[in-house]
């Protein structure tokens, strides 16, 4: 490890680190446009010019030179602020004064630099050059007369992405950035190059000329719209959402945040529940409160337990499943599921449902065993980490499923059971292999003994040691891990979503990815949710929730990460955080929860189980006890995906116009059609 010194401060940094890295390391700042530590080196900016001493008498780009023992590095002379100030001048002679009307005004890397390293004048009286811009999707909006040819968007899409879509034509004063035949983005990460410009030439086009970036209230959050659980910023005005941003995790999402869990926000605002709901003479009309809750109470005034049933959705809490877990108890009802979509999972032992060996541990494995999951629209992110496994590492990578692009190379070795000897094969050439069985393996009747198969091969194979826990699976719903952790899954006796559906009363939390058309005629259904939805459209009352940016939550993400979220704005009209619904309606029906408080509840949830004492911590674990759970045997049909349609999954998601434009983009029509 080469010792060199910056600026006086000795620094140490491993072999192949360059200056640029080091001058980091010693907590010295250098300025740069180009350069990006998650993405390869291009050396295009010339902006974090250095003088080396014992070089020849120039400045030097640190981003490619290399760090060498004894180096002596000097960030801060007259020869380099010289070299800056010439770069820039450079840079600003073709680049469009927009600050006053730019989105990315206040954000901008350019217009930060320039206060330190611009002049108040150009030398420089020639016309400025005119490019096009690019018609990127319904996501990106281009302003390429403002592109400085750092390349950072091609290199994004290219290598984390790993959708080529983005290139460069012509040269010099000519190059332009585009997609060369126009074209949609086909990424579902691709909007994270609006937040690697390092200028206004890529902005987001739903927040175009929305706001400025002072005027917005930040609060950190935890996206639920896929089981990755990535860290988020909302950004809010007033009562209004108006963008998304990622927040850094390296455990679990770095800082990339796929598209539809940035832009889906303006389904907030639309198709919403703001106010309760009673069916009278077979329609539903707006009701108050205590109208509500009488009609809730009549109906069960007597009623035995066993004829309650309630459904926990993809996108609740913690905090309300456990209250409404808890009403249920209180009731006498054993009949609690979480799972929508018929996973044939249990609460038996907690790493048969999570993914044991954590997202960031993707990158220790050599060989990866993908089983009826499609990571690419299951988990953008999670995938970017598989791929960035195979380009970086070298790790091997299998497909027993449906085959696709997942945007890295693979073996393809069958589409269901009858491929999983060869899958076993396929693992046992790697030292660190791992399995991941998605929902698609787990929905199905055989899904219990796909799930023990599954299990058993990483056991077979090496994955499950001391040291290396291989066995992952791949949730779909952001609440499922959290729900299976409170045990919101049938007690003894208790009936699953499908046996629940001719039960005299049902409770549906959020519930809308079923088909709630095969609902008995005669049950009374309680919805309790956000959005007026599959759910809503079947209730006999609702009860208007808050969703995930309107309170604060807790969640636990696809590894088993308990996170928190906190309230970004209120709920609108009358909508009320939901575990507050469900405490006022247990003392309206003699049933009053034991918490009046979040602090109370949260207590009540390390009580039922200590995991979710631990926040935002997960210790790596081994697997000494390879007992796999039980299942029969398998079916040999094939898997099918999960998920056929990235964008629309939930119900903030099929609100949003934003992402009916995806769909309209991106989707073939016929795909549109069969939904």
């Amino acid at each position: 490890m080469p010792k060199l010194t910056i600026d006086g401060i000795e620094v140490e940094v491993p072999a192949g680190a360059t200056v640029l890295q080091a001058a980091e390391a010693a907590g010295i700042e250098i300025p740069r446009f180009c350069y990006h530590d998650r993405l390869s080196i291009a050396g295009n900016c010339r902006m974090c010019l250095v003088e080396i001493e014992k070089t020849p008498p120039k400045p030097i780009s640190s981003c490619t030179y290399p760090a060498a023992e004894g180096m002596i590095v000097h960030t801060d002379t007259p020869m380099v602020r010289n070299g800056r100030r010439g770069v820039m001048e450079f840079l600003l002679i073709n680049h469009p004064l927009d600050c006053p009307i730019c989105d990315q005004g206040g954000e901008c890397d350019l217009q930060d630099q320039a206060m330190g390293y611009g002049m108040d004048h150009s030398r420089y009286a020639e016309n400025k050059r005119a490019v096009p811009d690019k018609n990127l999707g319904p996501l990106v909006k281009t302003s390429m007369n403002r592109c400085i040819h750092c390349t950072r968007c091609i290199r994004f899409i290219s290598e984390v992405a790993g959708v080529p879509d983005l290139g460069a034509t012509s040269r010099g004063e000519h190059m332009e950035v585009g997609t060369y035949v126009e074209k949609a983005l086909s990424s579902e990460l691709s909007a994270n190059i609006i937040d690697l410009c390092p200028v206004g030439a890529l902005t987001s086009k739903p927040y175009a000329f929305s706001a400025r970036s002072w005027e917005l209230s930040k609060t950190d959050s935890i996206d639920v719209l896929d089981a990755v659980g990535a860290n988020i910023r909302v950004d809010t005005r007033g009562p209004e959402v108006l963008r998304i941003l990622p927040r850094l995790n390296e455990d679990v999402n770095e800082e990339w945040l796929g598209d539809k869990s940035r832009f889906a926000i303006d389904g907030l605002k639309r198709k919403r529940l703001d106010k309760p709901w009673l069916r009278r003479d077979g329609k539903l009309q707006p009701a108050t409160w205590q109208q509500a809750f009488d009609a809730i109470a009549a109906k069960l005034h007597g009623m035995a337990g066993e004829k309650i049933g309630a459904i926990a959705g993809d996108l609740c809490d913690a905090e309300s499943m456990l209250a409404l877990k808890d009403l249920m108890t209180a009731l006498g009802s054993p009949n609690i599921d979480c799972r929508q979509d018929g996973a044939k999972l249990t609460n038996a032992r907690r790493d048969y449902y999570t993914f044991n060996t954590q997202i960031a541990g993707i990158e220790e494995a050599d060989a990866i065993l993908i089983i009826g999951s499609n990571p690419r629209r299951e988990a953008p992110v999670l995938n970017a980490r598989i791929r960035k496994a195979w380009s970086q590492s070298g790790a091997k990578i299998g497909l027993i499923g449906a085959e696709t692009d997942l945007t890295y190379p693979l073996s393809h070795l069958g589409t269901g059971p009858s491929a999983f000897a060869d899958g076993e094969g396929f693992l046992k050439s790697g030292k660190r292999p791992m399995v991941i069985v998605g929902q698609g393996a787990l929905t199905r009747a055989d899904g219990a003994a796909v799930l023990a198969a599954a299990w058993g091969i990483a056991a077979r194979a090496g994955a499950l040691t001391a040291e290396w826990h291989g066995f992952n699976v791949l949730h779909t719903a952001a609440a499922r891990v959290g729900a299976l952790d409170l045990g919101f899954v049938p007690g003894p006796n208790g009936k699953s979503v499908e046996a629940m559906l001719d039960l005299d009363v049902l409770w549906l939390l959020g519930a809308d990815e079923f088909d709630t058309k095969k609902i008995a005629a005669g049950t009374f259904v309680i919805y309790q949710g956000h959005h007026g939805d599959a759910g809503a459209a079947r209730a006999d009352v609702i009860l208007p929730g808050a969703a995930y940016t309107e309170k604060s939550g807790t969640y636990v993400n696809t590894e088993g990460r308990v996170q928190r979220g906190f309230m970004a704005t209120h709920p609108p009209g009358e909508s009320r955080e939901d575990w507050k619904i469900i405490r006022a309606l247990s003392a309206r029906i003699g049933h009053t929860l034991p918490y009046d408080s979040i602090e109370a509840l949260r207590a009540r949830l390390e009580q039922v189980n200590p995991v979710f004492a631990n926040i935002s911590f997960l210790p790596r674990f081994g697997c000494t006890d390879t007992t796999g759970p039980r299942g029969g045997a398998t079916e040999d049909v094939a898997f099918a995906p999960r998920i056929k349609h990235y964008h629309r999954t939930d119900p903030i998601s099929r609100a949003s116009p934003t992402m009916a434009a995806c769909v309209a983009a991106l989707e073939p029509a016929p795909a549109m059609a069969a939904e």
